[in-house]
């Protein structure tokens, strides 16, 4: 580690840790153990704090605990924001003048070169994960970290100058950055985590921030099929190499599909790399994109073709999405937990082509689900659960447009849910929770709600 970096960032300033969860303990972890003397301040909500982590009160440094741990921020030098402490509620312009940073910001400074970052609304954790499945068929030298769960500042002792970081980048983690990563891979831009910004714009602008620090060196690797996302590449000056990918369109630098293959442009060369046809775990129109960027980042890494190959058919995804369960009582079961918005339901819905039984909904944050509620009238599925005030709403919009010729059932109980389903779901079809909306009216996160689906699904053995 280049430690001038971290000692023009941190030594001599008041420095605050905002939050002290998961990544707030590394980020204190290795401050401490590069600053021994220096005072440190950690505010958080949690009143009980100091109850709960004893072990720093022998140490040099200060707390601002429980409600109003966020009333002291504009007298500190520098801010380590954790990714999930939104501030829309202060002012703004106190905002703008306040020295913010994260774990993420200073990590880039450390190690940006080696970095390949990946965003996106849907679809970052399944790429980032088959990034690294490909590349540590082809070298040991190589870490996961980021959204996924792993703070980066966890595996920093692992890091020499050959190893590639593969880093899923959420909108929180790259708000606050000023470095952005070497590799960069913009996957789609979709209405998400309104209840975090001020507005969607926002939201669009802080994903933008993984390819906004770029230079003529750097690589930015991003779906022209995304709207959202063509928007912003317009209106924001971009030094990187730009590399696209595309379902609809060839590319003049990038990937397509065309005649069930996937094409990689060159310097005008045109290459097949990939036949679709080929038996792989990750299903679905959406999962080609992903693959497409995945392809595009680990050929930057001159990484072989037949590892690349190697990694998509071996690779199988991860658990809650669209993940297979199993068939019970001749009905067949998927769950898609990490669905929150229509866009990822619509994907998976046409990536299993079979769903008979869809289950809708969660906690309501205001998405707009009209283009959910016109597809799901067209779709050939009979059957619709809906939990929650989201999946009230969902009914109500495909009420509104006169679609009476399917099923509809409304319960708060996911035990009533999964009985419901195994009683209407025609043998041999497919029941899908993908719910089009957090989970947090019931559950704590997205993953505990696809866990209960399963356990009580297998109850029915």
């Amino acid at each position: 580690m280049n430690i001038d970096i971290l000692n023009n960032q941190i030594s001599g300033k008041k420095v605050l840790i905002l939050g002290f969860g998961k990544e707030g303990k590394t980020t204190y972890s290795i401050l401490r153990k590069h600053f021994a003397n220096q005072l440190f301040t950690i505010a958080d909500k949690d009143e009980f704090f100091i109850q709960k982590n004893s072990f720093l009160e022998n140490d040099n440094v200060d707390f601002i605990l429980g409600d109003k741990y966020l009333n002291e921020i504009s007298n500190f030098d520098l801010i380590i924001k954790t990714p999930g402490i939104s501030l829309k509620n202060l002012d703004s312009n106190l905002v703008y003048s306040l020295n913010i940073s994260s774990q993420t910001d200073l990590f880039l400074k450390l190690y940006s070169d080696q970095v390949i970052g990946i965003t996106g609304t849907k679809g970052k954790s399944t790429t980032t994960s088959l990034i690294y499945h490909i590349i540590k068929s082809f070298t040991e030298n190589v870490i996961l970290v980021g959204n996924i769960g792993i703070p980066p500042f966890e595996l920093i002792d692992s890091i020499n100058n050959k190893t590639i970081i593969v880093y899923e980048m959420s909108s929180h983690q790259l708000e606050n950055i000023s470095v952005s990563p070497h590799i960069s891979i913009l996957l789609n831009l979709y209405q998400e985590h309104l209840d975090h910004y001020q507005s969607y714009k926002d939201y669009q602008l802080a994903k933008f921030n993984i390819a906004k620090y770029q230079n003529e060196n750097d690589f930015f690797i991003f779906n022209t099929d995304n709207q959202e996302i063509n928007k912003l590449v317009n209106e924001i000056d971009l030094t990187a190499n730009q590399i696209t990918f595309s379902l609809e369109t060839e590319q003049k630098n990038g990937m397509h599909l065309a005649n069930k293959t996937l094409w990689l442009t060159e310097n005008n060369i045109k290459t097949a790399i990939y036949n679709i046809d080929y038996e792989r775990f990750l299903k679905g129109k959406h999962n080609l994109l992903n693959i497409m960027a995945a392809i595009c980042a680990c050929k930057l890494k001159n990484i072989p073709d037949s590892i690349i190959l190697y990694g998509i058919a071996s690779f199988k995804g991860l658990e809650h999405r669209i993940e297979y369960i199993g068939e019970f009582k001749n009905v067949v079961f998927y769950n898609d937990s990490i669905s929150t918005i229509p866009e990822a339901t619509i994907a998976a819905v046409n990536a299993l082509e079979n769903v008979d039984t869809l289950i809708l909904g969660g906690y309501d944050r205001g998405i707009d689900y009209s283009s959910l509620a016109d597809f799901l009238i067209e779709s050939e599925i009979r059957n619709f659960i809906f939990v929650g005030k989201a999946g009230e709403r969902i009914f109500n919009e495909i009420k509104n447009l006169g679609c009476f010729d399917k099923a509809f059932y409304e319960s708060d109980s996911y035990e009533e849910v999964v009985n419901i389903s195994f009683q209407v779901t025609q043998k041999g079809k497919i029941c899908l929770l993908s719910p089009a909306a957090s989970s947090y009216d019931m559950f704590k996160n997205f993953e505990e709600r696809g866990s209960k689906f399963k356990k009580l699904i297998r109850k029915h053995i």
